[in-house]
């Protein structure tokens, strides 16, 4: 040691640890162990970090294998959206292209055409998608007709929302990866098949039409004929021969009426009228009728006046029906009485009109099918008239009921709401 130092020499031992042999082999045993221990805990590292690796490695082969499986389905579905029948195009929500299926090319003529948006593809085809999107989504009912060289086509296109609409708690992403399908489907031949059906049904309708009324003008013409050959060989009787004429020309009137209402449909306006002078008017009409077949009709109006609201033709007509049924099964020398009165239901007004007869009468059995269109109790007419009192009585808001006891005669119940 160098005189003066104050440092003591590295190999130089006091005379503690001269003194001191077993607290270096306790260091040396501590030393010893703790080596130990960090030789086991190293190994026990190594295997972890094998035991890391192996599972990583079965990890990314399950992922490659899921990846794969995804690239797989995602070449299926596409194969199978390029062989769909009908038109497939997705939009992402800033309106632009992210597929469309060579169907909807082919259906919106698009040839080779590159379009990236909605408005590109508005502009380039024959539809106006823009003006589609306004419209609910979910459904396929918006028809569009465009026309082609081979001539006019239809198509039903129709638009839904994948993901659900971008609201403010969605995050940008996934605003962004939001998307709508558009389904575009040639519906020509449905179109075309369906004018052929309804030009079949306007032929089998005018048939129909065609041979009701062949059927029910034969022999009323034939009447009308025979009493206009009476009043040119009996001018003395001339007011009989005309009465009867014209009994035929208003049963002719009311056969076209029904013929045409049920068959052309359609209803008039209503407007306040007078019942009582509609119902007086209308046994007006069909005297004749009555008086040709020797039955006695007559008519009882209301006391006090009964303002319904309603159509004076349509009126006429279920009188003309009515009584005119009433006349086909009431022999001569029989009676039918029509009469209206006003009643009150729940605080309201309501107009009741009767026609009742002293005919043969209704079997219970067959009440429940009067006011079917085609159905006739005794066959001898095209049950027509009972099914457009029917129609009439429901376009004023009104009830027709009926009651009826065989060989007693029949009543019919006209009820309207009054004003």
């Amino acid at each position: 040691m160098l005189p003066g130092s104050h440092v003591a020499p590295i190999n130089t031992v006091g005379p503690e640890a001269l003194n001191s042999p077993r607290m270096l082999a306790d260091a040396f045993s501590e030393f010893i162990s703790a080596s130990s221990l960090l030789e086991a805990s190293y190994r026990d590292l190594q295997q972890e970090v094998a035991h890391l690796g192996l599972e990583l490695a079965e990890r990314n082969a399950a992922l490659s294998r899921s990846l794969a499986e995804n690239d797989r389905m995602r070449a299926a579905l596409q194969q199978m959206i390029d062989s769909m029948p009908c038109g497939v195009l997705v939009l992402d929500t800033a309106e632009t292209i992210v597929m469309i299926n060579p169907e909807g090319r082919r259906l919106l003529e698009l040839g080779g055409a590159q379009v990236k948006s909605l408005r590109e593809l508005s502009a380039k085809s024959q539809v106006n998608f823009e003006s589609l999107m306004e419209g609910p989504a979910g459904r396929l009912d918006n028809e569009v007709c465009i026309s082609s060289a081979a001539g006019k086509r239809w198509l039903a296109i129709g638009n839904r929302t994948l993901l659900g609409g971008a609201t403010a708690q969605r995050s940008a992403e996934e605003r962004a990866a939001l998307k709508s399908i558009w389904i575009l489907r040639d519906i020509t031949a449905t179109k075309q098949a369906e004018q052929e059906r309804e030009a079949a049904r306007s032929a089998m309708a005018l048939a129909e039409i065609s041979t009701i009324l062949a059927h029910e003008i034969r022999n009323p013409l034939a009447s009308m004929e025979l009493f206009a050959g009476l009043i040119a060989e009996e001018p003395q009787q001339t007011t009989q021969w005309l009465s009867n004429l014209r009994a035929g020309i208003r049963l002719l009137s009311g056969t076209v009426n029904n013929v045409l209402s049920i068959h052309c449909g359609g209803s008039s306006p209503l407007l306040p009228v007078d019942l009582n002078a509609c119902l007086r008017g209308g046994v007006e009409f069909v005297q004749p009728i009555a008086d040709q077949a020797g039955v006695a009709l007559s008519f009882k109006a209301a006391a006090e006046t009964l303002t319904i609201q309603g159509n004076e033709n349509g009126l006429r007509q279920i009188v003309l029906n009515l009584i005119c049924n009433a006349i086909r099964h009431t022999p001569a020398g029989g009676s039918i009485a029509v009469t209206a009165r006003r009643v009150t239901r729940l605080g309201e007004g309501h107009a009741v009109v009767e026609i009742a007869d002293s005919g043969c009468g209704i079997p219970a059995e067959l009440l429940g099918r009067l006011f079917e269109a085609g159905f006739s109790a005794d066959g001898n007419s095209p049950g027509l008239g009972l099914a457009v009192c029917k129609r009439l009585m429901d376009q004023h808001g009104g009830e027709i009921q009926v009651s009826s006891r065989v060989n007693f005669g029949t009543t019919f119940q006209l009820e309207f709401p009054t004003l």
